[in-house]
Protein backbone atom coordinates (compact mmCIF):
# COMPACT_ATOMS: atom_id res chain seq x y z
CA UNK A 1 0.00 0.00 0.00
CA UNK A 2 1.38 3.76 -0.99
CA UNK A 3 2.42 5.47 2.02
CA UNK A 4 -0.30 8.29 1.25
CA UNK A 5 -3.43 5.86 1.30
CA UNK A 6 -1.72 4.96 4.62
CA UNK A 7 -1.87 8.39 5.86
CA UNK A 8 -5.08 8.80 4.42
CA UNK A 9 -7.08 7.20 6.79
CA UNK A 10 -4.25 7.27 9.63
CA UNK A 11 -6.48 9.43 12.90
CA UNK A 12 -3.70 12.06 13.44
CA UNK A 13 -2.60 13.57 17.15
CA UNK A 14 -2.46 16.84 16.75
CA UNK A 15 0.42 17.47 19.48
CA UNK A 16 0.24 21.01 19.42
CA UNK A 17 -2.97 22.94 18.88
CA UNK A 18 -5.17 25.96 20.24
CA UNK A 19 -9.12 26.65 20.39
CA UNK A 20 -10.79 27.60 17.91
CA UNK A 21 -13.05 30.52 17.84
CA UNK A 22 -16.88 30.30 18.60
CA UNK A 23 -18.22 33.67 17.27
CA UNK A 24 -20.00 34.69 13.42
CA UNK A 25 -17.13 35.94 11.51
CA UNK A 26 -16.94 38.25 8.55
CA UNK A 27 -14.68 38.17 5.58
CA UNK A 28 -12.19 40.11 7.74
CA UNK A 29 -12.03 38.17 10.83
CA UNK A 30 -11.49 34.65 8.62
CA UNK A 31 -8.92 36.94 7.08
CA UNK A 32 -7.45 37.87 10.14
CA UNK A 33 -7.16 34.25 10.61
CA UNK A 34 -5.16 33.17 7.59
CA UNK A 35 -2.00 35.24 9.00
CA UNK A 36 0.69 35.67 11.83
CA UNK A 37 0.11 39.57 11.41
CA UNK A 38 -1.93 41.39 13.27
CA UNK A 39 -2.32 43.54 10.73
CA UNK A 40 -5.37 43.49 7.60
CA UNK A 41 -4.10 42.47 4.10
CA UNK A 42 -2.79 46.18 2.82
CA UNK A 43 -5.95 47.99 0.36
CA UNK A 44 -6.57 45.82 -2.82
CA UNK A 45 -5.22 43.03 -1.35
CA UNK A 46 -6.39 39.54 0.38
CA UNK A 47 -5.06 36.96 2.84
CA UNK A 48 -6.55 34.41 0.40
CA UNK A 49 -4.04 35.32 -1.97
CA UNK A 50 -1.15 33.48 0.31
CA UNK A 51 -0.26 30.04 0.34
CA UNK A 52 -2.91 29.46 2.85
CA UNK A 53 -5.35 30.76 1.44
CA UNK A 54 -5.11 28.31 -1.03
CA UNK A 55 -5.15 25.79 0.77
CA UNK A 56 -7.84 26.77 2.15
CA UNK A 57 -9.43 26.97 -1.08
CA UNK A 58 -8.61 23.75 -1.84
CA UNK A 59 -9.08 21.57 0.69
CA UNK A 60 -11.72 23.10 2.99
CA UNK A 61 -13.86 24.24 0.04
CA UNK A 62 -15.30 20.15 -0.81
CA UNK A 63 -15.95 19.73 2.99
CA UNK A 64 -18.32 22.70 3.22
CA UNK A 65 -19.83 21.31 0.05
CA UNK A 66 -18.05 23.50 -2.81
CA UNK A 67 -15.70 22.50 -5.56
CA UNK A 68 -11.89 22.32 -4.74
CA UNK A 69 -10.56 26.26 -5.78
CA UNK A 70 -14.34 27.57 -5.01
CA UNK A 71 -13.31 31.52 -4.97
CA UNK A 72 -13.50 33.27 -1.97
CA UNK A 73 -16.41 34.99 -1.77
CA UNK A 74 -18.41 31.58 -2.80
CA UNK A 75 -16.65 29.69 0.34
CA UNK A 76 -17.20 32.79 2.69
CA UNK A 77 -20.99 32.57 1.86
CA UNK A 78 -21.52 29.21 2.34
CA UNK A 79 -19.32 29.26 5.83
CA UNK A 80 -21.59 31.69 6.76
CA UNK A 81 -24.71 30.08 5.87
CA UNK A 82 -23.50 26.96 7.77
CA UNK A 83 -22.69 29.22 10.78
CA UNK A 84 -19.95 28.90 12.95
CA UNK A 85 -21.15 25.37 14.48
CA UNK A 86 -21.45 23.61 11.88
CA UNK A 87 -18.63 24.27 9.69
CA UNK A 88 -16.42 24.26 12.57
CA UNK A 89 -17.59 20.49 13.67
CA UNK A 90 -17.30 19.61 9.39
CA UNK A 91 -13.86 21.29 9.14
CA UNK A 92 -12.57 19.59 12.44
CA UNK A 93 -13.91 15.89 12.07
CA UNK A 94 -12.40 16.34 8.11
CA UNK A 95 -8.87 16.61 9.55
CA UNK A 96 -9.25 13.30 11.18
CA UNK A 97 -7.72 13.86 14.70
CA UNK A 98 -7.54 11.13 17.38
CA UNK A 99 -6.84 13.44 20.21
CA UNK A 100 -5.67 17.30 19.98
CA UNK A 101 -3.21 18.47 23.06
CA UNK A 102 -4.37 22.01 23.33
CA UNK A 103 -2.13 25.15 24.62
CA UNK A 104 -4.06 26.91 27.43
CA UNK A 105 -2.01 30.02 27.47
CA UNK A 106 -4.23 31.87 24.66
CA UNK A 107 -7.44 32.50 26.37
CA UNK A 108 -10.74 34.22 26.05
CA UNK A 109 -14.59 34.16 26.56
CA UNK A 110 -15.51 33.67 22.26
CA UNK A 111 -12.04 30.86 22.90
CA UNK A 112 -13.07 27.36 23.19
CA UNK A 113 -12.33 25.41 26.01
CA UNK A 114 -9.98 22.14 25.69
CA UNK A 115 -13.02 19.69 26.18
CA UNK A 116 -15.48 21.39 23.28
CA UNK A 117 -12.28 21.85 20.89
CA UNK A 118 -12.71 18.07 21.35
CA UNK A 119 -16.03 17.42 20.84
CA UNK A 120 -16.34 19.36 17.81
CA UNK A 121 -13.31 17.05 16.70
CA UNK A 122 -14.44 13.96 17.55
CA UNK A 123 -10.86 13.78 19.47
CA UNK A 124 -10.27 13.14 22.75
CA UNK A 125 -8.70 16.18 24.52
CA UNK A 126 -5.60 16.96 26.70
CA UNK A 127 -4.35 19.93 28.13
CA UNK A 128 -1.11 21.90 27.84
CA UNK A 129 0.13 24.58 30.23
CA UNK A 130 1.60 27.59 29.16
CA UNK A 131 4.59 28.51 32.04
CA UNK A 132 4.46 32.28 31.35
CA UNK A 133 0.42 32.75 31.61
CA UNK A 134 0.93 30.72 35.06
CA UNK A 135 3.24 33.13 36.21
CA UNK A 136 1.11 36.06 35.17
CA UNK A 137 -1.58 34.96 37.02
CA UNK A 138 0.11 34.25 39.83
CA UNK A 139 1.33 38.38 39.66
CA UNK A 140 -2.12 38.80 39.11
CA UNK A 141 -3.40 37.57 41.91
CA UNK A 142 -1.58 39.29 44.10
CA UNK A 143 2.39 38.20 45.25
CA UNK A 144 5.71 39.19 46.52
CA UNK A 145 9.12 39.03 45.16
CA UNK A 146 9.84 36.85 48.47
CA UNK A 147 6.94 34.61 47.88
CA UNK A 148 6.73 34.49 44.19
CA UNK A 149 8.53 31.13 43.76
CA UNK A 150 6.78 28.98 45.93
CA UNK A 151 3.32 30.73 44.34
CA UNK A 152 3.89 30.30 41.30
CA UNK A 153 5.18 26.39 41.78
CA UNK A 154 1.70 25.94 43.63
CA UNK A 155 -0.32 27.54 41.12
CA UNK A 156 1.99 25.42 38.55
CA UNK A 157 1.48 21.91 40.16
CA UNK A 158 -2.75 22.84 40.63
CA UNK A 159 -2.46 23.98 36.84
CA UNK A 160 -0.72 20.67 35.33
CA UNK A 161 -2.93 18.27 37.35
CA UNK A 162 -3.96 16.23 34.66
CA UNK A 163 -2.03 17.78 31.75
CA UNK A 164 -0.15 15.90 29.54
CA UNK A 165 2.80 18.78 29.07
CA UNK A 166 4.21 22.37 29.71
CA UNK A 167 5.29 24.73 27.32
CA UNK A 168 7.34 27.98 26.98
CA UNK A 169 7.15 31.10 24.85
CA UNK A 170 10.36 32.21 25.89
CA UNK A 171 11.35 32.88 21.92
CA UNK A 172 8.82 35.53 22.24
CA UNK A 173 9.75 36.96 26.20
CA UNK A 174 13.39 36.99 26.22
CA UNK A 175 15.14 34.89 23.26
CA UNK A 176 16.12 31.30 23.83
CA UNK A 177 19.77 32.35 24.29
CA UNK A 178 19.11 30.46 28.11
CA UNK A 179 22.37 29.82 30.27
CA UNK A 180 22.83 26.12 30.90
CA UNK A 181 21.85 26.34 34.51
CA UNK A 182 19.21 26.77 37.20
CA UNK A 183 19.09 30.56 38.60
CA UNK A 184 19.61 30.39 42.53
CA UNK A 185 16.75 31.74 44.69
CA UNK A 186 18.29 35.10 45.80
CA UNK A 187 18.38 35.82 41.90
CA UNK A 188 14.42 34.74 41.48
CA UNK A 189 13.64 36.86 43.95
CA UNK A 190 15.61 40.25 43.05
CA UNK A 191 14.20 39.16 39.44
CA UNK A 192 10.40 39.10 40.04
CA UNK A 193 10.67 42.03 42.60
CA UNK A 194 11.92 44.51 39.31
CA UNK A 195 9.48 42.38 37.20
CA UNK A 196 6.22 42.83 39.95
CA UNK A 197 7.29 46.49 40.14
CA UNK A 198 7.13 47.48 36.72
CA UNK A 199 3.50 45.37 36.42
CA UNK A 200 2.25 47.50 38.60
CA UNK A 201 3.55 50.96 37.20
CA UNK A 202 2.07 49.17 33.78
CA UNK A 203 -1.04 47.55 35.00
CA UNK A 204 -0.67 44.46 33.75
CA UNK A 205 1.90 41.72 33.78
CA UNK A 206 3.45 40.35 30.95
CA UNK A 207 6.51 38.16 31.79
CA UNK A 208 9.54 39.41 30.05
CA UNK A 209 12.04 39.19 32.21
CA UNK A 210 15.05 36.59 31.37
CA UNK A 211 15.41 35.50 34.76
CA UNK A 212 12.03 34.79 35.69
CA UNK A 213 11.34 32.93 32.76
CA UNK A 214 14.06 30.76 33.17
CA UNK A 215 13.24 30.18 37.04
CA UNK A 216 9.46 29.30 35.09
CA UNK A 217 11.10 26.70 32.48
CA UNK A 218 12.85 24.91 35.17
CA UNK A 219 10.20 24.66 37.75
CA UNK A 220 8.34 23.26 35.04
CA UNK A 221 10.75 20.68 33.75
CA UNK A 222 10.53 19.31 37.79
CA UNK A 223 6.93 18.25 36.78
CA UNK A 224 8.65 15.71 34.85
CA UNK A 225 5.62 16.39 32.10
CA UNK A 226 7.11 16.97 28.12
CA UNK A 227 8.54 20.41 27.95
CA UNK A 228 7.25 22.08 24.48
CA UNK A 229 9.27 25.35 23.84
CA UNK A 230 8.27 27.70 20.78
CA UNK A 231 11.00 28.46 18.47
CA UNK A 232 11.23 29.63 14.82
CA UNK A 233 8.25 32.40 13.02
CA UNK A 234 5.38 33.05 14.55
CA UNK A 235 3.51 36.68 14.66
CA UNK A 236 5.10 39.60 14.73
CA UNK A 237 6.30 39.78 18.63
CA UNK A 238 8.80 37.36 17.96
CA UNK A 239 12.18 38.69 17.24
CA UNK A 240 12.86 35.76 14.49
CA UNK A 241 17.18 35.64 15.33
CA UNK A 242 16.30 34.89 18.46
CA UNK A 243 14.17 32.29 18.47
CA UNK A 244 16.92 30.05 16.48
CA UNK A 245 16.77 26.78 18.38
CA UNK A 246 20.17 26.38 18.05
CA UNK A 247 20.56 28.75 20.61
CA UNK A 248 19.18 26.64 23.21
CA UNK A 249 22.29 23.81 23.00
CA UNK A 250 23.69 24.90 26.45
CA UNK A 251 20.34 24.44 28.18
CA UNK A 252 19.20 20.92 26.30
CA UNK A 253 22.73 19.51 27.31
CA UNK A 254 22.10 20.54 30.94
CA UNK A 255 18.64 19.16 31.32
CA UNK A 256 19.17 16.17 29.71
CA UNK A 257 19.97 13.93 32.64
CA UNK A 258 16.31 14.79 33.98
CA UNK A 259 15.36 12.62 30.81
CA UNK A 260 12.48 14.86 30.30
CA UNK A 261 11.27 14.67 26.50
CA UNK A 262 12.11 18.66 25.01
CA UNK A 263 9.74 19.36 22.17
CA UNK A 264 10.94 21.84 20.03
CA UNK A 265 7.90 23.25 17.95
CA UNK A 266 7.38 24.76 14.65
CA UNK A 267 11.07 25.56 13.81
CA UNK A 268 10.77 26.88 10.27
CA UNK A 269 13.11 28.61 9.22
CA UNK A 270 15.26 26.93 11.41
CA UNK A 271 14.00 23.30 11.18
CA UNK A 272 17.16 21.97 10.29
CA UNK A 273 19.09 23.33 13.11
CA UNK A 274 16.04 22.04 14.82
CA UNK A 275 16.56 18.19 13.04
CA UNK A 276 20.22 18.48 14.05
CA UNK A 277 19.41 18.91 17.80
CA UNK A 278 16.87 16.13 17.80
CA UNK A 279 19.46 13.84 16.54
CA UNK A 280 22.42 15.18 18.80
CA UNK A 281 20.57 14.95 22.06
CA UNK A 282 18.46 12.00 23.10
CA UNK A 283 15.22 13.81 24.83
CA UNK A 284 15.34 16.36 21.99
CA UNK A 285 12.27 16.19 19.00
CA UNK A 286 10.98 18.05 16.59
CA UNK A 287 7.37 19.88 15.36
CA UNK A 288 6.55 19.71 11.63
CA UNK A 289 3.86 22.41 12.78
CA UNK A 290 2.32 25.90 11.56
CA UNK A 291 5.01 25.98 8.65
CA UNK A 292 2.90 23.13 6.99
CA UNK A 293 -0.21 26.08 6.61
CA UNK A 294 1.71 28.53 5.51
CA UNK A 295 4.26 27.11 3.05
CA UNK A 296 1.32 25.48 1.70
CA UNK A 297 1.79 24.22 -1.74
CA UNK A 298 5.56 24.04 -0.64
CA UNK A 299 4.83 21.15 2.03
CA UNK A 300 6.85 18.31 0.56
CA UNK A 301 9.68 20.72 -0.07
CA UNK A 302 9.64 21.79 3.78
CA UNK A 303 8.96 17.87 4.62
CA UNK A 304 11.88 16.82 3.28
CA UNK A 305 13.92 19.33 4.65
CA UNK A 306 12.85 18.28 8.00
CA UNK A 307 13.47 14.94 7.23
CA UNK A 308 17.36 15.32 6.19
CA UNK A 309 18.89 14.48 9.25
CA UNK A 310 15.65 14.22 12.25
CA UNK A 311 15.20 10.29 13.13
CA UNK A 312 11.41 9.02 12.80
CA UNK A 313 11.34 8.88 15.92
CA UNK A 314 11.85 12.34 16.75
CA UNK A 315 9.14 13.88 14.64
CA UNK A 316 5.84 14.91 15.08
CA UNK A 317 2.83 16.29 13.22
CA UNK A 318 1.14 19.21 14.48
CA UNK A 319 -1.18 21.79 13.20
CA UNK A 320 -1.00 24.99 15.79
CA UNK A 321 -4.66 26.02 14.43
CA UNK A 322 -5.96 28.66 16.50
CA UNK A 323 -8.80 30.68 15.84
CA UNK A 324 -9.92 29.17 12.74
CA UNK A 325 -11.09 25.53 12.46
CA UNK A 326 -9.87 25.83 8.73
CA UNK A 327 -6.61 25.59 10.32
CA UNK A 328 -6.75 21.93 11.52
CA UNK A 329 -8.69 20.91 7.95
CA UNK A 330 -5.87 22.37 5.93
CA UNK A 331 -2.69 21.30 8.41
CA UNK A 332 -3.73 17.91 8.59
CA UNK A 333 -4.51 17.60 4.43
CA UNK A 334 -1.13 19.55 3.58
CA UNK A 335 0.49 16.62 5.94
CA UNK A 336 -0.94 13.91 4.63
CA UNK A 337 -0.73 14.47 1.27
CA UNK A 338 2.55 16.15 1.21
CA UNK A 339 4.08 13.54 3.55
CA UNK A 340 2.63 10.93 1.43
CA UNK A 341 4.30 12.55 -1.95
CA UNK A 342 8.06 12.60 -0.34
CA UNK A 343 7.69 8.32 1.01
CA UNK A 344 6.04 7.43 -2.27
CA UNK A 345 8.81 9.11 -4.03
CA UNK A 346 11.39 7.23 -1.46
CA UNK A 347 10.20 3.74 -2.68
CA UNK A 348 9.93 5.12 -5.66
CA UNK A 349 13.84 5.88 -5.95
CA UNK A 350 14.43 2.53 -3.43
CA UNK A 351 15.25 4.47 -0.58
CA UNK A 352 12.85 2.50 1.70
CA UNK A 353 10.50 -0.64 0.90
CA UNK A 354 6.57 0.18 1.39
CA UNK A 355 6.72 -1.61 4.89
CA UNK A 356 9.32 1.25 5.90
CA UNK A 357 7.22 4.29 4.87
CA UNK A 358 4.37 2.89 5.85
CA UNK A 359 6.30 2.65 9.70
CA UNK A 360 7.41 5.93 9.48
CA UNK A 361 4.27 7.51 8.46
CA UNK A 362 2.17 5.99 11.05
CA UNK A 363 5.15 7.39 13.61
CA UNK A 364 5.39 10.87 12.84
CA UNK A 365 1.46 11.06 12.52
CA UNK A 366 0.48 9.36 15.84
CA UNK A 367 2.31 7.05 17.65
CA UNK A 368 5.57 9.49 18.34
CA UNK A 369 3.11 11.90 20.08
CA UNK A 370 1.32 9.01 21.69
CA UNK A 371 5.17 7.85 23.29
CA UNK A 372 6.42 11.37 24.26
CA UNK A 373 3.46 11.93 25.72
CA UNK A 374 2.18 8.75 27.36
CA UNK A 375 -1.18 8.70 26.39
CA UNK A 376 -1.93 5.53 26.15
CA UNK A 377 -1.85 5.53 29.98
CA UNK A 378 -4.22 8.34 30.17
Amino acid sequence: MPASDVLAGLPLVDHHCHGVLLTELDRAGVERGLTESDAPAPPGTTMFDTPVGLAVRRWCAPVLGLEPHADAAAYLAVRARLGTAESTRRLLRAALLSDVLVDTGLRGPDLSSPAELAEAAGARGHVVVRLESVAEDVARAGTTAASFADDFGERLRRASAGAVAVKSIAAYRCGLDLPGHRPHDSEVRRAAAAWLVEGEQEGRWRLRDALVVRHCVWAGLDLGLPLQIHTGFGDRDVRLHRSDPALLADFLAAVEPAGVPVVLLHCHPYHRQAAWLAQVFPHVHADVGLALNHVGAGAPGYLAECLELTPFAKLLFSTDAFGLPELFCTGAALFREAFGRVLDSWIAHGACSTADAERIARLVGAANARRVYRLESR
